[in-house]
């Protein structure tokens, strides 16, 4: 079974950068998303990525500050934070969408396996 791992969360300055890594046993033809969830809110979709075409999507929350890129070969994917605003402030999921994958999706629906998470807390 497959079981995301994220690491890289931590407390940065807003205007700051951060890069979170989500690794896995595999990564073959999975979609891979990055998901985040505030204190008191609905977890929502940030960007994904198709392992196997590099195809990506951002939500327009995120869209300009934040990159996703894959690493084939260690099977980890990236997702660099920067500009990073106070509403940033979430534990950051990254899951896995399991083959044959189309197209990246935001829908959580979507997603098969997921990580524990991790804090990234945006704060002066």
């Amino acid at each position: 079974q497959l079981q995301p791992v994220e690491t890289g969360g931590g407390l940065v300055q807003p205007g700051g950068s951060l890069r979170l890594s989500c690794a896995a046993s595999t990564l073959d033809y999975y979609g891979i998303g990055w998901f985040r969830q505030a204190p008191g809110k609905e977890r929502d979709g940030v960007a994904c990525i198709h392992s196997s075409n590099g195809e990506s999507y951002y939500t327009d929350s995120v869209k300009g500050r934040f990159t996703v890129s894959i690493d084939n070969a260690k099977n980890t994917v990236y997702l660099q934070m920067n500009s990073l605003k106070p509403d940033d402030t979430a534990v950051y999921y990254c899951a896995a969408d399991s083959p044959p994958v189309y197209y990246c999706s935001v829908d959580q629906t979507d997603y098969d396996y997921w990580g524990q998470g991790t804090q990234v807390t945006v704060s002066s």
